[in-house]
């Protein structure tokens, strides 16, 4: 389980470093681009705080500037794979509250699909942006990873 969890988050972080990319060579990034991916960005590093039980320094919608975007991306993935390499036990259930202040409980090994799963169905979400604003969206499917 480590080794495929190491490989998603491997992805995920290539494809995230992809579309930081795109967006800081693009004359103009659109708002929608930009809310959806600093969320992208403020949700994996939720996660990895509610898993490390540590506070977190970002709110869900908070927005950050483009040029932001690759060192707190670098941050979330130094953070996940310190939590996929001290992992003993992937069925460890994990309580934390979510942002409306409900109490959950969740197994490790579906928090940390979550955050890439998540992260896909945004970027998805920017690929329609991106095409409704005249932008080419980037070839991100996992298998183009694979490949």
């Amino acid at each position: 389980m480590k080794a495929f969890f190491n490989e998603i988050f491997d992805y995920n972080f290539q494809c995230n470093k992809k579309l930081i990319d795109e967006c800081l060579g693009l004359s103009e990034v659109s708002p929608k681009t930009k809310s959806l991916f600093s969320h992208i960005l403020n949700a994996h590093h939720i996660w990895n705080a509610r898993i490390l039980q540590k506070a977190t320094e970002y709110d869900v919608w908070q927005e950050h500037d483009i040029k932001d975007w690759a060192d707190i991306h670098y941050e979330n993935q130094r953070s996940s794979f310190e939590i996929l390499t001290n992992a003993d036990r992937f069925d460890k259930r994990i309580d934390y509250e979510n942002s409306e202040g409900r109490l959950f409980t969740n197994t490790l090994k579906d928090m940390l699909f979550h955050i890439v799963n998540h992260s896909t169905n945004h970027r998805g979400q920017i690929a329609v942006d991106f095409k409704s604003n005249g932008i080419t969206p980037l070839g991100l499917d996992y298998i183009h990873y694979k490949r």
